[in-house]
């Protein structure tokens, strides 16, 4: 890969920078795409991901040991993301796709050896099924090559990308990586992918069960089953490929009724396979009684986030309502029409959803005693996931640490 030098760029000093990707959602296709068969992705735009980078202090750091840190683990500066602020090279284990975004950008730029303070800011929270892992080392990637004043292509941004997602990921499909940084859905299979072009003036309703889940486990579990049951967990799978196709189809022809019962389809199958939760049931429930064509959970599962189809703008916002007073800590509406997205965008901030996002749900009570009661009935189903919580605090405390920065780099 070789760096492009920006149209009047700078060939000295780094300076500070800026980066943004945003989330992703699967319409179609958990688990039974890692058997081969198709799943559609659809990037989120208006939920965004942010990234800055600073040249750090080197005088900060001192001496050879500095020096030995650039070389290990992605060079001096520090790192303000999801509650944690500190050295980069000593951030937690989580971060490791974040410090090799830094040293793959860096060394891309021929800025190897520099250090960046870098701090991110997500209108999304992390461990939902909305790509925030990609995401991030996207933002991050980009925010360290404007940095440096270097371009790069959507291949090169992809397969920078990429390298960083294999600390997180050890063997990332690619999927998350172009929908968290492309402008349309992605009908994959097999490590194709194609572009789906969309012709529904629908919505889609975003909702956090406020659980963070987890792909790992579920991914086994399922991988348990298909050993011990080959021949229903086969079905089960040969259904939800099937349900992927269509639903590309649906998307490109506007078959708004048939997407919503591939979705209902598609949950009722994930289920089966035990990849669910009872808060995201009860939510999927809360959605499909409330005007949604069709409503299910998104992304590996055990927790995490649900989707719901409204046909219209002013359904997407009564089903938003009611999922919140059941007590999602946080909802947003989607337009799955291009020229709505960009409406949308050139609104500002993401899609509607109330001011409770990401606050502690005490901090949130004042939405009235339904919503409080619903929360507490929430609480009570979470049972032994309710440390999920501390997600909100974290989401918080790097929105903080975002705004600190913008506020220096517009200074």
């Amino acid at each position: 890969m070789t760096a492009t030098q920006t149209q009047g760029g700078r060939s000295g000093e780094p300076r500070r920078g800026f980066g943004e990707t945003w989330a992703k959602a699967i319409l179609m296709g958990e688990h039974s795409v890692v058997y081969g068969y198709p799943a559609v992705a659809m990037p989120i735009q208006t939920l965004k991901m942010h990234a800055w980078a600073a040249p750090a202090d080197d005088s900060a750091a001192g001496g050879s040991s500095a020096g030995n840190r650039r070389s290990h683990r992605g060079g001096q500066g520090t790192l303000r993301a999801l509650g944690y602020y500190g050295p980069l090279a000593q951030a937690p284990a989580q971060f490791g796709g974040l410090i090799r975004a830094v040293q793959v950008a860096s060394e891309f730029a021929g800025c190897a050896g520099r250090g960046f303070d870098i701090v991110t800011r997500s209108d999304f929270p992390a461990g939902r099924g909305l790509g925030s892992s990609a995401a991030a080392s996207g933002a991050v990637i980009r925010a360290v090559l404007d940095a440096c004043g270097v371009e790069a292509c959507a291949d090169q941004l992809v397969a920078l990308t990429n390298e960083a997602e294999i600390v997180t990921h050890g063997n990332p499909s690619g999927l998350d990586t172009v929908t968290t940084s492309g402008e349309h859905p992605v009908l994959f299979a097999r490590g194709d992918m194609q572009r789906v072009d969309v012709r529904l003036p629908a919505y889609l309703v975003i909702a956090d069960s406020g659980i963070a889940g987890s792909t790992r486990q579920a991914v086994g579990a399922v991988q348990g089953r298909y050993e011990r049951d080959r021949r229903t967990v086969h079905a089960i799978l040969e259904n939800l490929g099937d349900l992927a196709r269509q639903s590309a189809d649906d998307l490109e022809q506007g078959g708004l009724d048939s997407l919503g019962r591939c979705m209902n389809d598609a949950h009722n199958l994930l289920d089966a396979l035990r990849v669910s939760h009872p808060v995201v049931n009860a939510l999927v429930r809360t959605a499909r009684s409330n005007g949604a064509l069709g409503a299910k959970m998104t992304g590996g599962g055990l927790g995490g986030c649900i989707i719901a189809l409204a046909p219209d703008d002013r359904s997407a916002r009564h089903i938003r309502r009611a999922l919140l007073e059941a007590g999602a800590p946080a909802v947003w509406v989607h337009p799955l029409n291009r020229l709505d997205i960009e409406v949308a965008q050139h609104a500002g901030g993401p899609g509607e959803f109330e001011a409770a996002d990401f606050r502690d749900d005490d901090a949130a009570a004042t939405r009235g005693s339904r919503g409080d009661k619903a929360r507490a009935k929430v609480r009570g189903m979470r049972g032994a996931d309710s440390g999920a919580n501390a997600g909100a605090s974290a989401r918080a405390d790097a929105e903080s640490a975002g705004r600190e920065l913008d506020a220096s780099i517009r200074g």
